[in-house]
């Protein structure tokens, strides 16, 4: 399975009306809703969120990796943000949080969740490909990036 796979063009956010971690992350959920592959919403808000309680998700370098399992979905899926003004993401650096990769899985299929996350961070492990992130204009582009960069990541491994 691919990025490109579980994450859609209109999940993916540039403009941002919250303030803080929760606002943030419950408008990328939100930008989730009607998505056939979510049965129930609310269950992913409350994996992801309760997810977040246990330990911070904000991986450092500028990048948060929320996500969650849960029955409230069909199939793996994805949001994600670039915010124009970092926030405090209490990341495992200390520094504040602008790129966020929202990943929900299925409760009982683990084994592809962590893969998926996985493929994320090494992806975004990369601050070219960060930088070329968070210097997008809209979410074709960013889809574009994401789908070119794992085109790489796919012949390279």
């Amino acid at each position: 399975m691919k990025i490109c796979d579980i994450l859609n063009k209109n999940s993916i956010l540039t403009d941002f009306v919250g303030k803080n971690k929760e606002e943030v992350i419950n408008e990328l959920i939100d930008s989730l809703k009607g998505d056939p592959r979510i049965s129930d919403i609310e269950q992913v808000r409350t994996a992801v969120l309760e997810r977040e309680k246990i330990m911070s998700t904000g991986v450092g370098k500028g990048f948060a990796i929320p996500h969650g399992k849960t029955n409230g979905i069909n199939s793996m899926i994805a949001a994600f943000g670039v915010l124009k003004t970092p926030i405090a993401y209490e990341a495992l650096d200390g520094e504040p949080v602008n790129i966020i990769f929202l990943l929900v899985g299925l409760e009982k299929a683990v084994g592809p969740h962590i893969k998926m996350l996985s493929r994320i961070s090494r992806i975004m492990n990369k601050s070219e490909f960060r930088d070329q992130l968070a210097a997008a204009q809209n979410s074709e582009e960013i889809y574009s990036l994401f789908h070119e960069e794992e085109k790489n990541f796919l012949e390279i491994n």
